[in-house]
């Protein structure tokens, strides 16, 4: 299969420099970001550690996000409890629920950008 991954995530934003910085530094994502450990990533991209990569259409009617959006950024975390901390620290609202969460599946929590796009974070099961 010539698919490698997902290449790139394009939204339209009111403020995209203002959005962007404010992914930088509340979550570490974005152009000049690096998860990996590996050294100086390019300043026009982000390097992201390895892992899964959940795509997934939802039905149209779903209450899993809002619906005045078409989509829900999910990101891959660690220490998902002391992210929540700063975040919470940073006064963004942080969302939990018991349901969300399963021993299969990992921890979940959600946020939303200034612009009130969902952000999912999701700490999955260690291994």
């Amino acid at each position: 299969m010539p698919v490698l991954g997902i290449g790139g995530l394009f939204f339209r934003a009111q403020d995209p420099e203002a959005l962007s910085a404010w992914y930088v530094e509340h979550l570490g994502v974005g152009n000049g970001c690096d998860s990996t450990g590996g050294g100086a990533p390019e300043p026009w991209s982000w390097r992201v550690s390895e892992g899964p990569v959940v795509f997934a259409p939802f039905k149209a009617t779903t209450d899993y996000f809002a619906a005045d959006k078409q989509y829900m950024l999910n990101l891959r975390v660690s220490e998902l409890d002391a992210l929540l901390e700063r975040l919470r620290a940073a006064g963004i609202a942080v969302e939990t629920r018991a349901e969300w969460d399963s021993p299969e599946v990992g921890r979940f929590a959600r946020i939303h950008d200034p612009e009130g796009n969902a952000i999912e974070l999701w700490e999955m099961p260690a291994s």
